[in-house]
């Protein structure tokens, strides 16, 4: 047997709080979600202004980092590259979604929408960033 680590409710509003500075220094209206390493919701917060679809989206690139160990851009450079049958798998293909990885253990994800994707992954970082841990 392996022990884990498990994000509890502090880390997930440490994380969510962080990010959420990261969004507003930087002027964008974003959605953010946070999810256990089974893909499970913790965390769902649509800023002011957001676009209505964030709140679908965000969700779906925590899942797909929580379900990959990896950022959802990964997926979404799979698709760019030719790799169509990425499209099939349960998983959003569009980058802003990162994992939240101790011990080489993943242990949830973020995900964020709203704004670039690029964006959207720099706010996600900042926000695992909190908690001293790998993204």
């Amino acid at each position: 047997m392996k022990d884990t680590k498990k994000l509890t409710a502090d880390d997930v509003k440490k994380i969510a709080a962080a990010a959420e500075a990261k969004a507003q220094a930087e002027g964008w209206n974003v959605c953010i979600a946070i999810c256990d390493a089974g893909g499970h919701a913790l965390w769902l917060q649509r800023m002011d202004g957001a676009p209505l679809t964030s709140a679908t989206v965000a969700p779906a690139k925590a899942r797909t980092s929580a379900m990959t160990g990896k950022p959802s851009k990964v997926m979404e450079d799979m698709v760019n590259n030719g790799r169509y049958a990425a499209l099939d798998m349960p998983v959003t293909v569009l980058e802003g979604g990162e994992p939240i990885i101790v011990d080489g253990d993943v242990i949830g994800a973020v995900g964020v929408s709203g704004v670039l994707a690029s964006q959207d992954a720099e706010v996600a970082r900042a926000g695992i960033a909190a908690l001293g841990v790998a993204s």
